[in-house]
């Protein structure tokens, strides 16, 4: 498999805290790549050392082959990248700001600026400036800035912030077509688990600057993906009900009024089951509902300490 970046032990030390921590991940061309984390846990530190913005303290950062080092103009140019909060000239155009963006690159094809603003679906606003945009028409044209280049690689932190559903429906689909039409490799940054859970090929998760897993999609999906879930408003006496009447084990408490049932397939119950038992020994349900395990489940897992979902 062609790798498009490889880190090796990668570490950024600030103020004499590490920040990033020994961070060894690959991302292989042509996947989008999600990477999750809560506030502060790293991610936008190890994309400024990705697109040299900030130096590492140790460990080493491979794209395209190459080592990345000072001088690596040319590697930079195969790259897109909106990192944190896109900037441009508040005075003007759209169509003007991503006319600077290319002159600064070297690249002289017009009619990219137009087919950018449309494929991210900025259009009419020919005279308005950047300044009258809202927050997502902002997040839009950081994305066709980002794109007007036809980058190899594109690195996005929390692009689809600001946007409302039918916004964050349109770059999802924008995302998987520059994956699966133009084989661009994306590093996407997200806080919305159930939009990365929908395009990622790959999750890396990191938590206090720590890369806690690499782990393809497909495999999480693989893994025992139903669960009953069980509300009542006794969750002790439910759960004396599945150890003591049901002999299942292989459940968890989420909080006062919630369990969920896990099959492995040696103490599987059916839902029929579980309710007559429940019913007869009193305990009052609230809902009982077959469900999948979700991104969110296996994130939620790994940051509260766990080993993700077996």
């Amino acid at each position: 498999m062609g790798y498009i970046l490889k880190t090796s032990h990668l570490t950024k030390t600030f103020g004499g805290q590490e920040v990033v921590q020994d961070v060894s991940m690959k991302i292989a061309r042509g996947e989008i790549y999600g990477f999750l984390g809560p506030n502060g846990a790293g991610k936008t530190t190890v994309m400024k050392m990705i697109t040299n913005l900030v130096k590492p303290t140790a460990g080493e950062i491979e794209i395209f082959g190459e080592k990345l080092t000072d001088k690596s103009y040319s590697v930079l140019k195969r790259m897109g990248s909106i990192i944190e909060y896109p900037v441009f000239y508040d005075r003007l155009t759209a169509r003007e700001n991503l006319d600077l963006h290319c002159e600064y690159m070297g690249f002289y094809d017009k009619k990219a600026i137009k087919d950018a603003l449309e494929l991210v679906n900025l259009q009419n606003i020919e005279k308005k400036a950047v300044k009258d945009f809202s927050l997502g028409m902002k997040q839009r044209l950081g994305i066709a800035r980002a794109i007007i280049t036809k980058p190899e690689f594109l690195i996005l932190d929390e692009p689809i912030n600001g946007l409302d559903p039918v916004g964050i429906k349109e770059l999802r689909d924008i995302f998987k077509m520059l994956s699966q039409q133009f084989g661009i490799t994306l590093l996407i940054s997200s806080h919305i688990l159930g939009e990365m859970e929908q395009i990622a090929d790959t999750i890396g998760v990191i938590r206090a600057g720590r890369l806690l897993e690499e782990v393809a999609m497909s495999t999480i999906r693989e893994k025992n993906t139903e669960y009953i879930e069980l509300t009542t408003n006794d969750y002790k006496k439910a759960a004396f009900v599945l150890e003591n009447k049901l002999n299942i084990r292989n459940y968890k408490v989420i909080d006062d009024k919630c369990l969920r049932i896990y099959s492995d397939g040696s103490d599987g119950v059916s839902q029929r089951d579980l309710t007559k038992a429940l019913v007869q020994e009193n305990v009052d349900i609230e809902s009982l509902n077959l469900k999948r395990l979700s991104l969110e489940d296996h994130f939620l897992s790994l940051i509260e300490g766990g080993e993700g979902v077996a």
